[in-house]
């Protein structure tokens, strides 16, 4: 038994008072008598014994009923641990990430978790909460009822060792502390599964929520899978993980304006095709109806006006065949002798090409370095009768192995780096083995150990290798000494070169990756570029280049949706985000393997299980009754004992 107040007992001493009082009242003188009052003394012997007995009694039921008070005023109580004096702790994670969008018995998990959390806590308790958004510390279920009541779904969802690392971080560094952990959440199975260290500090209690059904139907992805002079088509990918849909709506809209629908039969994954007019700015939306999860019922896209790519060739020889390649409608293509080469042009570029030309002053390396530096992309294509020391210093300031010595020996060009980005998006239907190699009479032999190979010779040694945004051919390409310009590799080679010195907005982008576009914007000093929608506004990660600016994004923006990138009040162009599809397989952890840990299917049994656990016997209605007892037994004895 333990106490409340445990220093009132020591009134328990004042006890004595009366008991010494007593004996003092007991103590009297002795009496001689007379043998004529014999009979008289024997008769009050008698009452003296039965006066003294009652005294005792009604002394010891006093006694008992001051003890009584006395210990009822220190409140004893009994519990199953010590712990009623040390401080208790509760930390709750909830998980809003876009999975407890899904229904439960009695609706979306996420608003039935939080309803229960505001029946079951005590509106005073004191405890902390966190969500994959936001903390609140060291407050009470009263205080941010509103908050819990309005809480949205996140598509920032954290893995869940990054969930219990931060709950942890919300307890306190008292190691007498009792620390309880409630885990709240669907534990939806993704890249990381729940790894528990067992912490004797802390009991972790896992609240498991779980849907009515697992089907849901989600817009996975979409493409452009067809392009021509006038129409383009885009293919629509969805999939289902439940039963079999048939005709299955699909909605297209530009600007919320209905344009085309078609139906699909839904079994695992299929696709359907819109066709969309060619050149023609498309704010694009696809949406489809299912009653699981919202998040992935609506695909964002768009089409932008093309921005036209600055492409400068200097060359001293025909470079005919680079206008032929970067056409008018793509690209703004100007090529230049060095004699009348004036470097300033650089500050326009966004690619420049060195087309053989035989000397490179240590001017132009210098201003090619600047040019790189601020964003630029550089070709270099060597002379057949080429200054090596010239190409060496160039090759040496954008850290490539140097050349050696001209070799005349004709040599095959055998092998493609499909994985190379160059390649990697369509290029190729498949890996070909057995085609016609092209071939080069002389060469600069070159390690390439520094570099990235696209195209190699057959005996491994770089024909065309990358380092960032320089690309490095070590034979010229003119008809005399090769016939690359002859096979259809040439084409896809510069002009995706060419797209990747302006790296355009693509059709949408995911939130929560690491998304990076180019934007071809001249910009005053101090002026930035901002994403809005509605009232939503940010400023975004940027780098501002001569003529360019470079986006990155990843957890921002926030919100799925079709965004204006502008210049202040100007619309440059248009950026579409979605969420992550990640969440719509609705396929979850089995924590019947997890062991030392408790899982419960209610959040009302687990604050049950915490307040057993923690449960304290009040005692001292007992002793205020006994005191009752006791009192009613004095009046007793005082009135009925003879």
């Amino acid at each position: 038994m333990q106490f409340k107040n445990p220093e009132l007992l020591y009134a328990l001493f004042l006890l004595l008072i009366p008991i010494i009082v007593h004996l003092f009242q007991l103590r009297k003188f002795q009496k001689e008598y007379f043998t004529n009052v014999a009979y008289l003394k024997k008769v009050q012997l008698q009452t003296r014994k039965s006066a003294v007995i009652k005294k005792w009694l009604t002394l010891i039921t006093r006694v008992l009923l001051l003890a009584a008070i006395i210990i009822a005023f220190a409140q004893p109580f009994t519990s199953k641990t010590n712990t009623f004096n040390a401080q208790k702790e509760t930390v709750i994670y909830l998980d809003n990430s876009f999975s407890m969008q899904a229904k439960g018995e009695k609706g979306e998990l996420l608003k039935r978790a939080v309803q229960d959390l505001i029946e079951t806590v005590p509106e005073t308790k004191t405890l902390s909460l966190i969500t994959n958004t936001d903390s609140y510390k060291n407050t009470t279920i009263k205080a941010i009822k509103n908050q819990l009541l309005q809480l949205d779904y996140s598509s920032n969802q954290l893995s869940y060792d990054a969930a219990l690392l931060k709950a942890k971080k919300s307890f306190s560094n008292n190691n007498n502390s009792i620390k309880n952990l409630i885990f709240i959440s669907d534990f939806q199975q993704n890249k990381n599964d729940f790894n528990h260290t067992k912490d004797s500090s802390i009991t972790l209690s896992l609240v498991s929520l779980k849907p009515v059904s697992k089907s849901n139907i989600t817009i996975d992805s979409l493409y452009v899978s067809k392009q021509e002079a006038n129409t383009l088509e885009v293919t629509v990918i969805l999939k289902n993980n439940g039963t079999e849909i048939s005709n299955l709506p699909v909605s297209l809209y530009n600007n919320d304006q209905l344009l085309s629908k078609a139906s699909v039969d839904l079994s695992g994954k299929a696709s359907t095709v819109f066709t969309l007019p060619n050149n023609q700015i498309i704010k694009g939306k696809i949406t489809i109806e299912d009653a699981q999860l919202q998040f992935d019922n609506t695909l964002y896209f768009n089409i932008n006006s093309r921005s036209k790519i600055n492409v400068l060739a200097i060359s001293n020889s025909n470079a005919d065949y680079l206008s032929r390649i970067f056409t008018e409608d793509e690209f703004n293509f100007t090529s230049k002798k060095t004699s009348t080469l004036d470097y300033s042009l650089f500050d326009t570029q966004n690619l420049v090409v060195i087309n053989e030309i035989e000397a490179l002053p240590a001017s132009l390396t210098t201003a090619l370095k600047a040019f790189t530096d601020k964003g630029g992309a550089v070709v270099f294509i060597p002379a057949l009768k080429g200054n090596t020391t010239d190409y060496n210093t160039f090759l040496q300031r954008f850290n490539f192995t140097p050349f050696n010595q001209l070799v005349t020996t004709e040599k095959r060009i055998t092998t493609i780096n499909y994985a190379h980005p160059l390649y990697a998006n369509g290029v190729f239907e498949k890996q070909v083995d057995n085609f016609q190699y092209p071939k080069v009479n002389s060469y600069y032999p070159q390690s390439n150990v520094q570099t990235s190979s696209i195209l190699q010779f057959e005996d491994a040694k770089p024909f065309l290798s990358q380092k960032k945004s320089v690309y490095v051919f070590t034979a010229p390409i003119n008809d005399d000494n090769s016939n690359f310009k002859n096979i259809n590799l040439i084409v896809p080679t510069f002009y995706n070169i060419a797209k990747q010195s302006l790296n355009a907005a693509t059709l949408y982008y995911t939130i929560g990756q690491d998304n990076s576009y180019d934007v071809a914007v001249n910009l005053q000093q101090d002026a930035v570029l901002t994403l809005e929608k509605g009232e939503d506004k940010l400023i975004p990660e940027q780098n501002y280049f001569n003529n360019k600016v470079v986006i990155k994004t990843n957890d921002l923006p926030e919100k799925s949706g079709i965004y204006d990138l502008k210049n202040k009040t100007e619309i440059i162009q248009n950026v579409s985000y979605n969420y992550n599809r990640a969440e719509s397989d609705l396929s979850y952890i089995n924590l019947d393997n997890l062991k030392n840990l408790t899982v419960n299917n209610s959040i009302a049994s687990v604050f049950d299980t915490i307040n057993n656990d923690t449960k304290v016997n009040e005692l001292w209605k007992w002793f205020v009754i006994l005191g009752f007892v006791l009192l009613i037994l004095e009046m007793l004895i005082l009135k009925y004992f003879k």
